[in-house]
């Protein structure tokens, strides 16, 4: 592998995925801190996620009608930030997928268009080079015509 054609651009979108566990602990750190935060944010999909995951695991154990009952605020609070510090960390890669291929898919279009423009060009020269040849063809006749048209000289 050649040395330049490791582009700055994943270097970034390294730094960028590196950086995001931090910024996820901020975030969870943060949610932990503020009660609006802990309340309207976290606790939320906190709840869901435990009854979706206490049923599935309820179903297949076999018991079909219990009933679930929710977490505490602290545990919920913890999974709540938990789960969004995952959630950042998905959206950041996935946004780093995205403009990576869209990168690529921008890089493979613009070869296309100079591969485009290159077979227009060589299309053009073939063009000319038939009307050359044409042309050269056309004089070579009349050429030949004219040679044929003198009278032979004769010997005597």
């Amino acid at each position: 592998m050649v040395v330049g054609a490791f582009p700055i651009a994943k270097l970034l979108y390294l730094g960028v995925r590196q950086m995001s566990k931090p910024v996820a602990n901020r975030i969870k750190a943060g949610a932990r801190r503020s009660e609006f935060f802990k309340t309207y944010i976290c606790l939320p999909p906190a709840q869901l996620y435990h009854w979706i995951e206490m049923k599935t695991k309820m179903r297949i154990m076999g018991f079909r009608g219990s009933t679930i009952k929710p977490l505490n605020e602290d545990a919920a609070a913890e999974l709540g930030a938990e789960l969004l510090g995952e959630a950042v960390i998905f959206l950041i890669g996935g946004g780093c997928m995205v403009l990576e291929y869209s990168r690529q898919a921008a890089n493979s279009r613009r070869k296309e268009e100079e591969l485009n423009e290159t077979i227009i060009s060589l299309q053009t020269q073939l063009a000319e080079l038939s009307l050359t040849t044409e042309t050269l063809d056309a004089r070579l006749r009349e050429v030949n015509r004219q040679l044929l048209s003198f009278p032979t000289p004769t010997t005597k």
